[in-house]
């Protein structure tokens, strides 16, 4: 996988992430945000600010329940077919970068 992917919410594009690496088995992406972008920042900005450590993960899940909540997708710009997050794949946004991990 390479390119670009499409972040959504239904019909909804939360955001664009181009690709512009790989740190395996990580690709990283700039992230352009979409018309739906505002009604979920917050819970990605939540998800970002989470540091140190978490040995029973409760922390992580905390944060990262609520995005899970909102049924996201991505889908590749040469692919076209949807991934769920956190089913087929996870994406990580902090500020102008995204992590995708599938």
């Amino acid at each position: 996988m390479n390119g670009t992917w499409w972040l959504t919410q239904g019909d909804t594009r939360i955001g664009e992430l181009r690709q512009y690496a790989i740190d395996q088995p990580t690709f990283l992406c700039h992230f352009i945000p979409g018309p739906g972008w505002e009604g979920v920042r917050a819970r990605f900005e939540s998800w970002a600010a989470l540091h140190g450590p978490d040995p029973d993960g409760s922390r992580t899940a905390q944060v990262i329940k609520p995005i899970m909540d909102l049924g996201l997708t991505l889908v590749a710009e040469d692919e076209g077919r949807p991934m769920a997050l956190f089913k087929e794949c996870i994406v990580c946004i902090d500020g102008d970068t995204a992590r995708v991990r599938c």
